[in-house]
C-alpha cells in the first residue's frame, strides 16, 4: 500500500473501517497488529484517508473485525472501488473544459449521491429551465465567451437526468421565497421556470420542494445556502458554495449542524402540498 493524497472517497471509507474496529472493540495497535500491518500509524493514515485499501486486503479488515453483513461488506467493497479510481465523474468527463475547478468536485459526488437536501435563494440547477439556467450562468460573469455559457447551461441540463435514472436521485429542496419573486430572465422566461417546478413535482415522487415564505422571519438558513449529499454507503457531505470556492465537510459536528438546520427549515417552510398551491397562485396572480 502507498501513500496517497487523501480525497472525499477515500477518507468517507476510513470513516466506515474507523467504526467496523469501534464496533469490534479494538484500538489503533491492536487491530493493526492482528491485520499485519506496519503499526497504529500505518492503520491511521488508512482510516484518514492518507493510505490506499486494495480490494483484495478488505477481506482482512472484514475478518478482523467480525462483519459477516452480505449487504454492508458488498457496499464497502463498492466504496473502496471508488476510492481506488482513477475515473472522475462521467459529466465531468464529458464537460471538462466548461466546469470551474470549485463546482468540479461536486459534480462528482451528485453523480454518487442517493439523496440531495438543499437550501437556496435561487432555484436549484437540477429544477431549473434553460433559459433560467441560461439567464442564471450569464450574470456569473467567469465566462470568457458564450461558447463557455452554452456548455456549462448544457451541462446543467445533462445533470437533470440523476432524477430520471433508474436509480433516481431524491431531492428535498427548501426554496427561498425570494427566488420565486425575483424575475430572472425576465415574465415569459420566469412563467415558464414556475410551471416546470409544478411539473417536475407532480411528475417524480422522489423530489419535493417546500417554499419558505417572507411571512416566516428569520429562519435557520439566514446563514447561507448549502446542499446535504447522502450516499448508499458512509456518512453525508455538506457543500457550501461560494463565489471562488467550495467547501466539502465531513466531521459529524458539521453535518449535525446541517442536518439540523435543514430539519428546521422543513418544519419552518410550507408543506409540499401548500407549496404546490403558492406557486400555482403566483403563477395565476402575475402572470396570467
Amino acid at each position: 500500500m502507498t501513500d496517497a493524497q487523501p480525497n472525499l472517497h477515500r477518507r468517507r471509507l476510513g470513516l466506515e473501517l474507523r467504526t467496523l474496529r469501534k464496533a469490534a472493540g479494538l484500538n489503533l495497535s491492536e487491530a493493526a497488529e492482528r491485520l499485519c500491518l506496519y503499526g497504529a500509524p500505518a492503520l491511521s493514515k488508512i482510516e484518514n484517508g492518507k493510505q490506499r485499501v486494495p480490494g483484495i486486503a478488505l477481506a482482512g479488515f472484514f475478518e478482523v473485525y467480525g462483519l459477516e453483513d452480505k449487504g454492508r461488506i458488498e457496499k464497502i467493497r463498492k466504496l473502496a472501488s471508488l476510492a481506488n479510481s482513477n475515473k472522475r465523474a462521467t459529466l465531468l468527463e464529458q464537460f471538462r473544459q466548461p466546469v470551474p475547478d470549485p463546482f468540479a468536485e461536486y459534480l462528482h459526488l451528485e453523480e454518487l449521491a442517493s439523496r440531495n437536501e438543499t437550501f437556496t435563494w435561487t432555484v436549484p440547477g437540477l429544477l431549473q429551465t434553460p433559459d433560467y439556467a441560461r439567464a442564471i450562468v450569464e450574470r456569473g460573469r467567469q465566462w470568457r465567451s458564450t461558447r463557455e455559457i452554452n456548455n456549462f447551461v448544457e451541462l446543467r441540463m445533462a445533470r437533470q437526468e440523476a432524477l430520471s435514472r433508474e436509480d433516481p436521485l431524491h431531492l428535498w429542496s427548501v426554496l427561498d421565497e425570494s427566488a420565486l419573486q425575483r424575475e430572472v430572465g425576465g415574465r415569459q422566461v420566469m412563467k415558464a421556470q414556475l410551471e416546470h417546478l409544478l411539473e417536475v413535482t407532480e411528475e417524480h415522487q422522489h423530489v419535493a420542494l417546500q417554499i419558505l415564505t417572507f411571512a416566516y422571519g428569520a429562519h435557520a438558513g439566514v446563514d447561507g445556502q448549502f446542499h446535504l449529499l447522502h450516499f448508499p454507503v458512509g456518512p453525508p457531505v455538506a457543500a457550501v458554495h461560494s463565489l471562488t470556492t467550495s467547501l466539502y465537510l465531513e466531521e459529524d459536528g458539521d453535518i449535525g449542524r446541517y442536518e439540523m438546520a435543514f430539519s428546521h427549515l422543513r418544519g419552518e417552510a410550507l408543506s409540499a402540498e401548500a407549496s404546490r398551491r403558492h406557486i400555482h397562485d403566483l403563477i395565476k396572480d402575475r402572470y396570467a
